[in-house]
């Protein structure tokens, strides 16, 4: 189905967005569907990205944004007050289908609200139930008409079940080129073409900012003393996030200050435009994956949601790009093993490579790999979920380039219209 006019009826579509990275997937769709039904009303909750793109927001994004088990519970009754409010705003809005982005914990008592008013609901972004608390996919068969999921291993999960579920691939990876333009990048962020540049993404949330961004600038300040032309790039996801990072960055010398550029420019542009990336678990690894640069994953909690974790918890892996990949492509340190010392002593051994194979990634191709011996991989334990360290040389480098560039293809699948198509599909039955 193309973006050509469907209906000029004037369709009712309520969304909602808990935190950046749902924003930033829904973007295209919330604009494929006013492309669709020009006299459609798309209301509900966003960031900037959706709201730039049509979506008329009832409250703030942000106050949704909250990360961990136990971070969620302290911040329950201000999400439970918004729920309420949102409930009653949609009953009076009555929409002819609800999508909720990502978010299950949020979404899914609204989806299943609604369902019980004859609501029709999607959810845009599977929960991730075949890595922790399969069970939920009883809620969820309860809660929505269709799941429209990012990755292709999560079909299975959801035919067991018999819910509707429908691959649609991933945004960033229809928007991102395979072989993505550095030297672009730098010249808009005005870096230099020759300098050795580190993107460092501490996260999008208040809490993440706030719990890392010290340990990653500690890690910076020992990879400077090795590299003393290093330069720093931090992207903030928003003025909060800018103003937050320059009072932890003001507390530092003036030579690690004078060093790092904080920046507006979006994540992905600091990461093409980067050497090497060092980041916290996520969505995040996913997009560097898809820029074709090397990363360093770090995953730090409360102690209290840790534990939790590692009884729930069942893949190997924390970062996307290896859970897609079922192989250790990005290193990752977890809990206790997230120091400083620990950090820059890898990122060092990874800024001392050739990175020039990052920049003919692009090239690689589709179905031919290079075996690369397990015997260069070494788990550090961390009680019973343990960090990921792997030697890093050159060898690996280009087989780790040429993975991600093999994932990528797999995830174009246009996912604007593919959403848009299952959401069409609802709204017209």
């Amino acid at each position: 189905m193309s973006t050509a006019v469907v209906s000029d009826k004037p369709y009712k579509i309520a969304l909602v967005c808990a935190e950046p990275s749902g924003d930033m997937l829904a973007s295209g769709l919330v604009n494929t569907l006013l492309q669709r039904f020009p006299n459609a009303q798309i209301k509900g909750i966003g960031g900037d990205l959706t709201q730039a793109n049509g979506l008329e927001s009832w409250f703030d994004m942000n106050e949704l944004s909250v990360m961990g088990l136990v971070e969620v519970l302290k911040h329950l009754p201000r999400l439970l007050s918004i729920r309420k409010q949102l409930k009653a705003q949609l009953l009076a809005f009555k929409p002819d289908i609800y999508i909720g982005v990502d978010a299950p914990d949020f979404n899914l008592p609204i989806e299943t609200f609604l369902k019980k008013h004859h609501i029709k609901t999607v959810h845009y972004v599977s929960p991730t139930i075949w890595a922790w608390r399969e069970s939920r996919v009883h809620k969820i068969k309860r809660a929505v008409d269709c799941v429209m999921g990012l990755f292709p291993f999560e079909a299975p999960v959801f035919a067991k079940y018999h819910v509707p579920y429908q691959f649609v691939g991933h945004p960033m990876a229809d928007a991102i080129a395979l072989k993505p333009d550095q030297e672009k990048a730098r010249t808009t962020l005005k870096l230099h073409a020759d300098a050795t540049v580190v993107a460092i993404l501490p996260g999008s949330r208040s809490g993440e900012v706030q719990h890392l961004l010290p340990i990653f600038l500690a890690s910076f300040a020992l990879m400077q003393a090795r590299h003393p032309e290093l330069v720093g790039v931090v992207p903030a996801v928003n003025a909060a996030r800018e103003s937050q990072i320059n009072q932890l960055l003001a507390t530092y010398p003036d030579s690690l200050q004078s060093a790092l550029i904080i920046t507006r420019r979006p994540a992905r542009e600091v990461m093409i435009a980067s050497d090497a990336v060092l980041l916290s678990s996520g969505t995040a690894t996913l997009e560097a994956m898809l820029c074709k640069r090397p990363m360093l994953s770090v995953y730090k909690m409360s102690g209290l949601t840790y534990k939790m974790m590692q009884h729930l918890y069942k893949p190997d892996y924390f970062s996307l790009p290896n859970i897609l990949a079922n192989e250790a492509l990005v290193p990752e340190l977890l809990q206790d093993d997230v120091t400083p010392e620990a950090i820059s002593a890898y990122m060092n051994d990874l800024i001392a490579l050739d990175l020039s194979i990052t920049q003919v990634a692009g090239v690689a191709s589709e179905t031919h790999s290079t075996t690369i011996p397990d015997s260069t991989i070494t788990h550090l334990p961390v009680l019973s979920k343990g960090s990921c360290l792997f030697a890093i040389d050159q060898d690996r480098l280009a087989y780790i380039m040429q993975r991600f560039t093999q994932l990528h293809i797999t995830l174009q699948q246009n996912a604007d219209e593919q959403s848009a198509d299952v959401v069409t599909r609802y709204l017209l039955k």
